[in-house]
């Protein structure tokens, strides 16, 4: 036999194994319904070898080449040897997902409000009342006078607020009910009022005060009608015990005169013997 009827015998029965290598991949695929395996956890893709496999069985049935199955598996030998049971890498993907495990449900965390700070003076309130017993003290009956006037200014001259008092009394309470100024920054205040002209102010219409963020400051001031005349101490008390006192005084003079004149009377009168 000469060595071209050799090779073409080596041909021969190479192609007809490699012809039934690849009708056993066809097989298996078709005939068992081979799926590709998934990626592991960590990412690789694992073969499990079978009883029977073959390494280009095992290439043609993952669609991969044979070389990249041995620079997949470095541990391969020349010959491609292979056990049953054994893991062959043939490609990295992504990581399956895993499954979360149940856990004990999250607990809701209170997120603590947030305090506001402060910033200006809740209110400054000025009242104008109607003093009508003179005295400078707001008491609790007396009204509030309407059209007055009543302005606060800072001396930073940067707050400056007007606003025009009323009589109509407060509808919680029924008592005189002042004008407030809200929002005010913290810092020195001088208050003024002006009252109607219908009006004398009984105390001084100017006050000065120094307020803090957060503060509530009250004032009041207070003015009587001219139509109503002040009385003043030690003047018409005095005036009246004094007429009393000189009257007490006649009736007392007049007492004694009468007395003196009733004994007169009654004195017997003299007898003279001749």
């Amino acid at each position: 036999m000469n060595t071209r009827k050799f090779l073409l015998i080596v041909l021969f029965l190479l192609g007809g194994w490699i012809l039934s290598l690849t009708a056993q991949a066809s097989a298996v695929a078709q005939g068992q319904g081979y799926a590709t395996p998934t990626p592991r956890p960590d990412g690789r893709i694992i073969y499990i070898v079978q009883p029977g496999d073959n390494c280009i069985s095992i290439s043609l049935l993952n669609g991969i080449t044979l070389e990249q199955l041995r620079a997949l598996n470095s541990n391969l030998d020349a010959d491609c040897t292979l056990i049953a049971g054994q893991e062959l890498l043939l490609g990295l993907g992504g990581p399956a997902i895993a499954s979360p495990t149940a856990g004990p449900p999250p607990t809701a965390t209170p997120v603590p409000p947030t305090p506001t700070p402060f910033t200006g003076t809740t209110e400054i309130c000025v009242l104008i009342f109607d003093d009508q017993n003179g005295d400078a003290l707001h008491q609790e009956l007396e009204p509030g006078i309407e059209g007055g006037a009543v302005s606060v200014s800072n001396s930073a001259g940067t707050f400056s607020q007007s606003q025009t008092t009323t009589s109509a009394p407060d509808p919680a309470t029924g008592l005189a009910a002042p004008v407030c100024f809200s929002d005010v920054p913290e810092g020195t205040y001088t208050i003024s009022a002006g009252v109607p002209d219908t009006y004398n102010p009984t105390m001084l219409m100017t006050y000065t005060l120094e307020v803090k963020a957060g503060d509530r400051a009250a004032v009041a001031f207070g003015a009587q009608s001219k139509l109503q005349t002040v009385e003043q101490p030690g003047t018409s008390s005095g005036s009246q015990s004094g007429w009393l006192g000189a009257i007490g005084g006649i009736l007392i003079f007049g007492g004694l005169g009468l007395g003196w004149y009733a004994l007169r009377l009654r004195k017997p009168k003299s007898r003279y013997l001749r």
